[in-house]
């Protein structure tokens, strides 16, 4: 699986490359703190396959790099081939990167 650090995500945002963020937690996570990517929940990864690029590069976070792990080896089965997990989601996105951030 290919892995992303929260630095190389920070380099394409900054860099404004053009790349998908989906984010696979749940609405109240994702309303307490996110890092504007598209709301997908794990449990929906699957019925909402169709709202995941396959023409660019897909970014899929969660909380710590576990559902989104889990979302990746999901899409993986329906041919996906171009994704990548942030490593230690957003609990590191906010340890290396944004101490502002709220986080739970």
């Amino acid at each position: 699986m290919n892995e992303i650090t929260v630095q190389e995500l920070k380099e394409k945002i900054d860099s404004g490359e053009d790349f998908q963020l989906i984010d696979v937690r749940e609405d109240f996570e994702f309303e307490t703190s996110n890092l504007g990517g598209q709301l997908i929940p794990l449990g929906g990864i699957l019925i909402e396959a169709d709202k995941v690029s396959r023409n660019k590069p897909v970014v899929v976070m969660c909380r710590s790099g576990k559902r989104s792990a889990a979302a990746i080896m999901q899409l993986q089965q329906l041919g996906y081939t171009n994704l990548s997990n942030l490593q230690g989601g957003i609990l590191a996105w906010a340890a290396e990167i944004d101490p502002t951030l709220n986080v739970y």
